[in-house]
């Protein structure tokens, strides 16, 4: 054979193996994945009309029933990339959602979903999961339980309707506690979510149980995202939350839903000392507790002569493994927070919150707010925390 009959055999080769394959991106690969987002769109199309069987026609069941009682605005796939091999592939897509009455814009979860294609061509779904490095959803881990209060909307997995509807309990008082100490302008609800267990709230978060074991609850959502972000998700550990009182679940979940109210003013700038002592501040503010009570690791070391230097950093907020280093540094943000709204007003804690929150960089922030709106230097105010704490909790 000459050297020109083999490479045309060659090129021939190539376009036919293309054709069958999607070999080299061509038309085949564009069909394909026309084809799975058609899939995807049907798929999504039956969560939002609760339709089984129509779901079923697009491949596994698995994850419909898990889903039903949530109450969805919209589901949506966008494939956002298609590994082929033959009549089997994998597909990333981006998954947003809303849940209706709450989600203003959609949250949206990276997914990876395992495809076949039988003789007619027809591609189906075999099983749609979390993407690596992505935290699961609550129906990944169960079949979700709704219930509804006046100002919240509680998802649990694994828990008794009487649980579930504790915590809606808490967080209705929880809202209008917090929107008097903030003000009104927020939405006014909050989206909680129950897993099972410490594991399923970590793999909510994506990361190791570790990381949360003492931890009662927490909450996400984008910081600064305006008016338009999705709603925060208050995401509870069970195994820690059941073994507070009744007063120290309230004052959980009023500091969660205080985190959801101020994360539209929330940013890169805002210190943690300064964001978590705000929620401890609102979550103690209705609680009959003397500071001694409610900050007892800060107590013992002020009763050991031990005064913090300086407020707390960043890095004092991290799941570490010290608890009581952790516990010192959400006492001593609470109680800065406090001596503000003791001594220059509610309404102006509120103000040099914000005021942090809307300067463009963490650099400056606090010390410009701190002399617009409390009239004092960063070394004025730590002198002043400093006999502050000295002094209540020696009380």
């Amino acid at each position: 054979m000459s050297l020109q009959a083999a490479v045309a055999a060659v090129a021939a080769l190539c376009l036919l193996l293309a054709a069958l394959v999607g070999c080299g991106g061509g038309p085949a690969v564009d069909a394909a994945r026309a084809e799975v987002q058609s899939l995807l769109d049907r798929r999504a199309e039956a969560v939002l009309d609760r339709d089984a069987a129509a779901f079923a026609r697009t491949g596994t069941r698995d994850g419909f029933d898990n889903l039903r009682a949530v109450p969805l605005a919209d589901w949506s796939y966008r494939l956002t990339a298609l590994d082929r091999t033959g009549d089997r592939a994998t597909a990333a897509a981006d998954l947003s959602y809303r849940v209706d009455g709450h989600d203003r814009s959609p949250v949206v979860t990276a997914r990876t979903l395992s495809l076949s294609r039988d003789r007619e061509g027809r591609w189906s779904v075999e099983s749609d999961r979390p993407a690596e490095k992505s935290g699961q959803q609550l129906w990944d881990q169960g079949r979700a339980q709704v219930v509804r209060g006046e100002r919240s909307l509680v998802l649990g997995v694994g828990q008794s309707e009487e649980t579930l509807r504790d915590y809606a309990d808490l967080a209705d008082r929880a809202v209008p506690a917090v929107s008097d100490a903030w003000g009104p302008r927020w939405a006014r609800s909050v989206v909680v979510l129950v897993p099972e267990t410490l594991e399923g709230m970590a793999g909510l978060l994506g990361s190791p149980p570790s990381s949360y074991r003492g931890i009662a609850a927490v909450t996400t959502g984008a910081t600064g995202g305006g008016p338009r972000a999705p709603a925060d998700r208050v995401i509870v550990n069970p195994d820690a939350f059941g073994l507070l009182g009744d007063s120290g679940r309230q004052v959980v979940l009023t500091h969660e839903t205080a985190h959801v109210a101020t994360r539209a003013h929330t940013s890169a700038a805002t210190p943690l000392w300064l964001s978590e002592g705000y929620a401890d501040w609102a979550g103690y503010r209705g609680a009959d507790r003397a500071p001694a009570e409610a900050a007892p690791e800060l107590a013992h070391a002020v009763g050991r002569g031990e005064v913090p230097d300086a407020l707390p950093e960043d890095e004092d907020f991290g799941f570490t493994g010290d608890a009581d280093g952790l516990a010192r540094a959400y006492e001593g943000s609470w109680l800065a927070c406090r001596m503000i709204a003791e001594r220059w007003g509610e309404e102006r804690l509120g103000a040099f919150y914000r005021a942090v929150g809307a300067h463009p960089d963490r650099e400056g922030a606090v010390e410009d707010a701190m002399g617009r709106v409390l009239g004092v230097t960063p070394e004025e105010f730590t002198l002043q925390w400093r006999d502050y704490v000295r002094g209540v909790l020696a009380e």
